[in-house]
């Protein structure tokens, strides 16, 4: 069988202030997504509103911006398929292996309240998928309950960007709450790497984290080795 792989993208481009742009982080996508077609696997990007992901100007810098972000920025199709993102309405969870939630600062506002992908994440998780996140993407899992109503994180190890990234990313006082506070307020166990910016993946059972953008090739390959077993 085909193993078929959600990714969740931000549709917001820019922070409170309308002169800071952001959006996602590119190669945490195409990181994940070139795991994933080395695999034979299918792909589809889901935002909270559908439509256009706009890209984290930062992103699209050396050195942060490598070959395989290149490759996608080059790519007619692969662009288009920023341009026409799945709305929630869109998707049927039941036909989905697993979830991977993208970061860029963006996600910071409409991840945590979109109930649409949270209802994709919830019936993901319970018949039995994966649902996985790098960097900031985390935050869409901060509201995100299962049927008896406990949040998914609560009681799971968990990463993502931290406090101390965020701070030496320059950033602290521009973003809407502390991610790292927010998931340990739901009970997660969160982990982090002894250095910032480390690569560092955290798997707890079905759920697969990393913590910033270096971690995204090898949380797409704990998804690949836990669908290998599936």
């Amino acid at each position: 069988m085909n193993r078929r792989i959600l990714h969740a993208a931000t549709n917001i481009a820019h922070f409170d202030s309308p002169v800071h742009p952001t959006g996602l982080w590119l190669s945490e996508l195409t990181h994940a997504w070139d795991v994933f077609a080395a695999e034979g696997y299918e792909q589809h990007i889901v935002s909270p509103r559908g439509g256009k992901v706009p890209l984290e100007p930062k992103a699209l810098k050396w050195p942060m911006c490598d070959q395989s972000a290149k490759d996608w920025l080059n790519d007619p199709a692969k662009m288009a398929l920023l341009d026409s993102t799945r709305s929630p309405d869109d998707v049927r969870p039941e036909e989905y292996d697993a979830i991977y939630f993208t970061g860029g600062h963006g996600v910071m506002w409409d991840f945590p309240d979109s109930e649409g992908v949270q209802s994709i994440t919830r019936a993901i998780w319970e018949k039995g998928g994966i649902v996985s996140a790098v960097c900031h993407g985390y935050c869409g899992l901060l509201n995100t309950r299962l049927a008896d109503s406990s949040f998914l994180v609560c009681g799971r190890k968990i990463t993502g960007f931290s406090w101390t990234e965020e701070r030496l990313a320059g950033v602290a006082r521009e973003v809407p709450y502390n991610a790292e506070a927010q998931v340990k307020a739901r009970s997660a166990i969160y982990e982090k790497a002894i250095l910032p910016f480390m690569s560092h993946v955290v798997t707890d059972g079905r759920l697969v984290t990393g913590q910033n953008p270096f971690s995204a090739r090898a949380t797409a390959a704990k998804v690949v080795a836990l669908l290998g077993r599936s």
